[in-house]
């Protein structure tokens, strides 16, 4: 059954809940619809349109949460789903200081990446092989990773939590299982592998 984004009173996005769930909430009079779904939910006597957005209507204070949980999912999602020492498809989680080499499992430490790049780079630093990446690797904050790091997401949600900083995950970030079809490492045209020391960026062709 699909999701329901659940906003606090302030609009702060709080979580998400199962749409009877939140149907329950607006019914009790406990929340109000901000945006309606297209499923409709049928009873002896009535159809209601099932909500995608509810805002609670009294505020509740929420305890401070920690970082967020490291997961594949959000991992994903902070990276966009793309390998950051290429840019093609991702579909595994590599650590840049190896575990076997004192690395930890980390924010600071863990990207995604593809396959053909995690094979090359295995236990190896990146200064022996002379890879760099755009941007050191940093833990996600802001509100909206309450919602992020699960991976359920609407459309439908993207206004209410861009100002809670969802800009750019939200919107490139697709939410699946990030799974290689038939073996092959999808590369998309005019994304260049890791950029050696000395030498032109080399664009990959499929």
């Amino acid at each position: 059954m699909p999701h329901v984004l659940v906003l606090n009173a302030s609009y702060e996005p709080l979580g998400v809940v199962s749409m009877r769930r939140a149907l329950i909430l607006v019914l009790n009079h406990k929340a109000i619809s901000l945006e309606d779904s297209e499923f409709t939910l049928h009873s002896a006597t009535s159809a209601v349109t099932a909500p995608s957005v509810v805002r609670l209507t009294r505020f509740v204070r929420v305890p401070f949460c920690g970082p967020v949980p490291l997961t594949r999912r959000a991992l994903f999602a902070r990276d966009h789903g793309r390998c950051v020492y290429c840019g093609a498809a991702a579909t595994s989680v590599d650590h840049v200081i190896p575990r076997s080499r004192g690395g930890q499992h980390r924010w600071d430490n863990v990207v995604a990446a593809c396959r053909r790049c995690n094979h090359v780079k295995a236990d190896r630093h990146l200064t022996e092989l002379g890879w760099r990446m755009k941007r050191p690797p940093a833990p996600p904050s802001g509100l909206a990773w309450r919602i992020i790091g699960t991976g359920i997401k609407d459309p439908r949600w993207r206004p209410y939590l861009e100002p809670y900083g969802a800009t750019d995950q939200f919107r490139d970030f697709e939410h699946h299982d990030h799974t290689d079809h038939g073996g092959a490492t999808p590369v998309p045209l005019g994304r260049s592998r890791p950029v050696h020391r000395g030498e032109q960026p080399e664009t990959l062709t499929a």
